[in-house]
């Protein structure tokens, strides 16, 4: 055996560590006590049986069958590594359901056939049938892949699919619509060459044709050279694309080619064949793990060029996996009895489609990009989008619907669509609704620290996607210098506040600021020191009407920018006191947390205050508020001042407030659970209702409870939101994410509709 290289022991111990394998079985019930292994096997286990024997349809109702898929395969063509046989192709069948499971919750089952027989395979297969939701074909050769697929999809009537065949058929059709669009070229007219005549090449070219593509336009290569129909022995399926046109070698067919598809092996195109195609030529050199032309050498020959790979160190990556966990996601979710031609060109357009729209900040992180936008080097979307759960699952199903094959309709889509957001741990309705609002009405959005680059950075993303218009605050050299660096090109407001170019603004607000805090130890010289300092004249900007709105805080400590904040805006009409509010994004939905970074040790008059901020800005996002004021007692059951200021706010608020759902003091297991509120405090205002907002006791456990949530379990936070000054001003955590800024700057927009509303 061959001395193993650095990755591949890596590989080895990343498979046998801490435990062998990469999938596991987890329950999905208690199983604490004797009574519930009574009741998921014996005796109770018979009920569903007895159920399901009656009415087989209720398996979907009684057991997993709905959310699984089996991954099976017989070992036969495995990645590039070939007929290795059933068991060695175990470790590629458990990754490929740990994709099912992490992009899209479907649980696996991966089986490995022993079998190179293809009357063997199918009938194990129909046998095992009634266990899975559906069939995952996998790493099969050709031609019986064809065979074995044809089969089981007419005799099972769940969904089936060879995903060698169709997922890069999929992915590489929305690649090619996508690319043909950039090209400014028609399907119906281009010049296709397919090196490669497997079960990919054939289905891909199918799928091709589906869209448009035109038979006499296709010349297809298997090992021999040109597949022409006036050679022997071809199989049916190479024989469906077999050419009239008298050549032979790939150099041949590529000539004045508009698309070559690769699917075949590494290193086969050169340059010379890149130069003799057309113009603006769409190369996809699929071949793994090494394409059939290398990406650098490619673009490095022409500047024209359209380049994809099956590579994800390139751009254009054409991965399987932003295929089937989707469109199996779609066909279980309506039980579909088959996944037909319709289901896959909707995922096809839903893919094509969803590379047009602007690209999550999130996703330029994961892949080190500074920003990714619809064109030559971005034709199909990135495997880590978070959109692809809530955009491809949907399109099939619905195509499901609409061709017939599926048992159990979705009617309420927004309801489905959340319902794929929640299987990811993440509810970005929020988030969605936020934007939404301020796409509505968008404002001018002053940022304070816009020299810092991923400040710049959230600017240009409100900008592009309409949240917000923003103005720029700091060293315009620095400044423009960043815009080029991110190709933010478009025409913003820049303004130096210690530049000469702003000396006429400084001393018109340091005039207004004099006035209004001369009888207070303020020099007219003093006043245009502090307009000089980027907060005092962001927040004299505001003040003005300037700006509507204002963020900072990303480079500088809390309080260094509230200060000015406190001095300048002051408060709200009717406020006695600022707090904020953190919303945390978690698995249950969005969780209000107050205070998270102003009041250290509340009193029972600020925690009233600071519920009713709250409960606005709750409102703001839509939510109805239910809200638990947090202690470490149960409505009573300690005398401490520390509890009993919490009891005392939530008094005043029952009789002055009776319409706000409020309740405590409460530990926070009986707030979140409201079964076991209701078990044992059922006179609670919160018994059978779910709380989605915390008012802690002291700034001490709240600022800990949201960054605990924020770390350990990877929770989106939108805050902290300022809740009490007059004008939409708020801070950021130092050194926030670029996706927090956003989000913020979407906060700050519509608490100025909110307080526009309010004026007017």
């Amino acid at each position: 055996m061959s001395k193993l290289s650095k990755h591949d022991l890596e590989a080895l111990a990343y498979h046998e560590k801490p435990s062998p394998g990469k999938i596991q079985v987890v329950p999905t019930k208690k199983y604490a006590t004797q009574r519930d292994l009574a009741l998921a096997y014996s005796p109770g286990v018979a009920a569903p049986c007895l159920a399901i024997e009656k009415t087989p349809s209720d398996a979907y109702k009684y057991t997993a069958k709905g959310n699984l898929v089996a991954v099976i395969t017989n070992g036969t063509a495995v990645l590039g590594l070939g007929n290795i046989g059933a068991e060695a192709s175990k470790p590629v069948m458990e990754g490929k359901g740990l994709l099912f499971k992490i992009f899209a919750d479907i649980d696996v089952f991966d089986i490995e056939v022993n079998t190179e027989n293809v009357e063997e395979f199918i009938q194990t297969v129909k046998n095992i049938a009634p266990t899975f939701g559906g069939i995952n074909l996998e790493d099969i050769k050709a031609p019986e892949a064809f065979e074995i697929e044809k089969r089981l999809k007419e005799e099972l009537d769940i969904p089936v699919m060879h995903d060698d065949q169709h997922g890069t058929a999929i992915i590489s059709a929305a690649a090619l619509l996508n690319a043909l669009e950039i090209a400014e070229k028609n399907i119906q007219d281009v010049q296709i060459v397919v090196s490669g005549a497997g079960a990919a090449a054939i289905s891909c070219t199918r799928l091709y044709q589906s869209f448009g593509a035109k038979r006499e336009n296709i010349v297809m290569l298997d090992s021999k050279g040109v597949i022409r129909n006036d050679r022997e022995n071809l199989t049916s399926q190479k024989a469906e694309f077999a050419t009239h046109r008298k050549i032979d070698t790939l150099e041949e067919a590529m000539k004045d080619a508009d698309v070559f598809i690769g699917l075949s092996t590494s290193d086969i195109v050169n340059p010379k064949m890149l130069l003799s195609m057309a113009n603006n030529p769409i190369v996809f050199a699929m071949a793994n793990p090494d394409p059939e032309i290398k990406y650098n050498l490619a673009v490095k020959t022409r500047d024209d060029i359209i380049m994809a790979t099956g590579r994800s160190d390139t751009p254009n990556q054409v991965n399987n996996v932003l295929g089937f966990p989707f469109i199996f996601r779609g066909a279980l979710d309506v039980r579909a009895t088959s996944i037909n031609e319709e289901m896959k060109k909707a995922a096809v357009i839903a893919l094509a489609d969803l590379a047009k729209e602007p690209v999550p900040e999130q996703v330029n992180i994961a892949y080190g990009e500074t920003r990714l936008t619809f064109g030559k080097d971005y034709i199909i979307p990135k495997p880590f989008d978070p959109r692809l759960i809530a955009a491809i699952p949907p399109a099939v199903a619905k195509a499901a619907i609409e061709s017939g094959v599926a048992l159990a309709p979705i009617t309420d889509w927004e309801h489905y669509e959340d319902t794929l957001l929640e299987r990811m741990g993440s509810d970005n309705k929020i988030v969605r609704l936020l934007f939404n609002r301020a796409k509505l009405n968008p404002k001018r959005v002053v940022f304070a620290e816009a020299d810092q680059l991923n400040v710049l950075k959230a600017a240009q993303i409100v900008l592009e996607e309409g949240v917000a218009t923003p103005i720029l605050l700091g060293r315009r050299d620095e400044i423009e210098r960043l815009m080029e660096e991110l190709e933010f090109d478009e025409e913003v407001l820049i303004i130096d506040p210690k530049a000469d170019e702003s000396t006429l603004q400084k001393n018109k607000y340091a005039e207004i600021y004099w006035k209004q805090q001369q009888r207070k130890g303020v020099t007219l010289l003093a006043a245009q020191k502090l307009m000089r300092e980027r907060n005092y004249f962001a927040a004299m900007m505001v003040n003005q009407g300037d700006a509507d709105a204002l963020i900072s805080g990303y480079s500088s400590n809390y309080g260094s920018v509230l200060k000015p904040m406190l001095n300048l805006i002051g408060l709200a009409p009717g406020s006695t006191r600022i707090a904020t509010t953190n919303v945390m994004i978690t698995q249950r939905g969005p969780m209000f947390l107050s205070d998270t970074a102003i009041n250290i040790n509340p009193s029972a008059d600020d925690l009233i205050k600071i519920a009713q901020m709250t409960s606005g800005v709750v409102k703001m996002f839509g939510i109805e508020p239910v809200m638990a004021m947090i202690s470490y007692s149960n409505f009573g059951s300690s005398k401490d001042k520390t509890a009993t200021k919490v009891r005392e706010a939530v008094s005043y608020l029952h009789r002055r407030h009776p319409d706000l759902l409020v309740d405590g003091e409460l530990q926070t297991d009986f707030a979140l659970n409201s079964e076991m509120l209701k078990a044992n405090f059922p006179f609670s205002k919160l018994a059978n209702k779910k709380v989605n907002t915390l008012i802690f006791p002291n700034l001490e456990s709240a600022n800990i409870t949201y960054k605990l949530l924020k770390e350990l379990n990877k929770a989106e936070s939108i805050g902290p939101i300022m809740m009490g000054l007059r004008k939409p001003v708020h801070i950021l955590q130092l050194g926030a994410s670029v996706d927090e800024i956003v989000n913020m700057t979407a906060v700050a927009v519509v608490d100025a509709q909110q307080k526009g509303k309010a004026v007017n």
